[in-house]
């Protein structure tokens, strides 16, 4: 028995150590943890410090459309006034901005004041603007502290989650809410929140704001969206609000030097001779179409340099898809031929530049099919064909050297009344020779539409450069049987579930803002957006002409038509798996 209970003491004694070691090992394990979750942390800090410092070589434009909501028992919050801010971020200069319009031309600083009441609220471009950035000031393991969530896809890019709180010394205007990391090299690519500090006369909105890639270890900020329901102000009042901030242009003018410049040109030794030199010759008539041509190509050329007209792509395409369909059934043969360019802001305009047709973003967005479309286009290719011209001093190359901020004094394409009213004329002749005559009855919900809402949005279609767009086009009444359009140029919106809306709520007569084109905040492509049809279950989902949140498929694919030039990383990337990991290690797995 004594024996035994040697033994049985031995091996009590042999365990003992090795539960110890386990319990070190499990702490040093904990410890390596928390050491490798600080050095992601920092990773992340040192990047946004460097994004930061990089954003100083840019002066993009930004774009801030606000539309202020009020309840709708039938449709829920629908727009009830709306401001606008169209301008040139100094990123240099930090958060500076200069406006396009200038005061009072329809910026979105407004004052909201009752009748004899002295209080009011006031929107600051600036405040918008401040939204691309966490913290200017202070963005540490300092001032805030950092709770890993989880690992998440945004579009094809695997990200780190994270939790950031502003530490209680950290001061008034610190950013509190969530942020994505981009677990290559810790860009941040998403944050989402709000800054802390609110008082009863200064308010922080809550907003999201998203960066998309342009280069190598370049991440842009591109999209800002804000929403506001219980803002009070004035004790009793509340303010609620929807915008969308847009920054593109952070090439401008730049792409299309560079491959000029990079070009191979090979030049014969001899110049090469046109045999056919009687027809050499320019007649008075065609030298009046070359000048008129020179004049167009400067503005066109001058406005895509300034990021206002979107360099040529698929989307000017299925334009000149249309304005060719309407041309050919039509007979008709224009020297020289019609082109079509998009203007880049969200407002609601078209206008002709000599024989360029241009349609901005944001009304290309809300149209509901294409025959609606085809609609608009035939009133411009009526300018075109009864030949309004445009102001021939553009073609003296000392009128396109200006300051850029003044370009909408500068540049005006405004037609008379009378000439509007030929164009409309001609336009609706033009839809009743073309393949869209029968299929007009969205048009005309679209025109409805917009005249519903047109004291609910002033400054979306108040126009920069053109007329506003009118609300009685002539419009060809459509046959009994309206079919589809058999074309195809223009993808028809999200097709709604007519069993769950019922038949009368199966048309849409205006789609949401930034319903079909997205575009490259670095090179300003313009494409159209590939999304799967959706089901429309309620009325208030078709939201016509309405602000509504950006969510950004995200890839590391950069810009095909130019890329930023390389800079490098400000953290050196180590092992993508073990990163990951070790920023995961003290979250639950999912």
């Amino acid at each position: 028995m004594r024996v035994w209970k040697i033994m049985g003491a031995v091996l009590m004694l042999s365990v003992m150590p090795l539960g110890a070691t386990a319990q070190t090992s499990s702490l040093a394990q904990v410890v390596d943890r928390i050491m490798t979750q600080e050095k992601v942390v920092d990773r992340i800090v040192t990047q946004e410090k460097a994004e930061m410092q990089m954003l100083r070589q840019y002066a993009p434009l930004v774009e801030t459309y606000i539309q202020m909501m009020r309840p709708d028992a039938k449709l829920g919050p629908v727009p009830a006034g709306d401001k606008y801010f169209l301008g040139l971020a100094q990123l240099a200069n930090g958060v500076d901005l200069e406006s396009f319009a200038g005061e009072g031309g329809g910026g979105v600083r407004h004052k909201l004041v009752g009748i004899g009441s002295v209080f009011s609220v006031e929107f600051q471009p600036r405040g918008f603007l401040q939204m691309i950035y966490l913290d200017t000031n202070g963005f540490d393991q300092q001032n805030y502290r950092f709770d890993y969530v989880r690992r998440e896809f945004l579009g094809d890019v695997r990200c780190l989650v994270f939790d950031v709180t502003p530490n209680s010394s950290a001061g008034k205007g610190r950013f509190m809410g969530r942020i994505w990391v981009e677990d290559q090299d810790y860009h941040i690519v998403r944050f989402n929140g709000a800054y802390d500090g609110a008082s009863r006369t200064n308010f922080y909105f809550h907003f999201d704001s998203w960066r998309v890639l342009a280069g190598p270890h370049q991440w842009l900020p591109a999209y800002i969206y804000s929403e506001e329901g219980e803002v009070k102000y004035a004790m009793t009042r509340k303010l609620t609000f929807k915008s969308q901030t847009r920054l593109w242009g952070y090439n401008v003018g730049r792409s299309k030097q560079e491959q000029e410049l990079n070009k191979i040109l090979v030049q014969a030794a001899l110049p090469v001779k046109d045999q056919a030199e009687a027809a050499n010759d320019y007649t008075p008539l065609q030298a009046q179409r070359a000048w008129d041509l020179q004049a167009e190509d400067n503005i066109v050329d001058r406005m895509e340099r300034l990021g206002l007209l979107g360099p040529r792509g698929e989307v000017d395409k299925v334009l000149e898809t249309v304005v060719n369909n309407l041309e050919v059934t039509n007979n008709l043969n224009l020297e020289p031929e019609v082109r079509c360019r998009v203007l880049t802001t969200s407002t609601l305009e078209s206008f002709t530049i000599g024989h360029t047709i241009v349609v901005s973003r944001g009304l290309i967005d809300v149209l509901p099919d294409e025959a609606s479309l085809a609609t608009l286009l035939a009133r411009e290719l009526g300018h075109v064909v009864l030949a309004h011209r445009i102001d021939t001093q553009y073609a003296f190359f000392d009128r396109m050297l200006f300051d850029e901020k003044d370009t909408f004094r500068h540049f005006g394409f405004r037609r008379t009344p009378e000439e509007e009213q030929a164009a409309a004329q001609k336009g609706a002749e033009l839809l009743q020779n073309s393949p869209y005559k029968d299929q007009l009855a969205t048009a005309k919900l679209f025109i409805q539409a917009l005249q519903d809402r047109t004291k609910d949005v002033p400054n979306l279609i108040s126009p920069h450069l053109g007329d506003r767009i009118p609300n009685n086009w002539a419009v060809p009444s459509p046959a009994s049987g309206a079919r589809t359009s058999g074309t195809a140029a223009l993808p028809p919106p999200n097709s709604p579930n007519t069993a769950a809306t019922g038949a009368n709520n199966n048309v849409l007569a205006a789609l949401p803002l930034g319903g079909r084109i997205k575009m490259d905040p670095w090179n300003d492509e313009l494409t159209m957006l590939k999304a799967k049809p959706v089901s429309i279950v309620a009325e208030r989902e078709k939201m016509p002409f309405e602000v509504t949140p950006f969510v950004i498929y995200l890839t590391r694919e950069q810009s095909r038509s130019t890329q930023a030039p390389q800079v490098p990383a400000a953290v050196a990337t180590e092992s993508n798996a073990g990163a990951g990991d070790a920023a995961g290690a003290s979250a639950d797995p999912k």
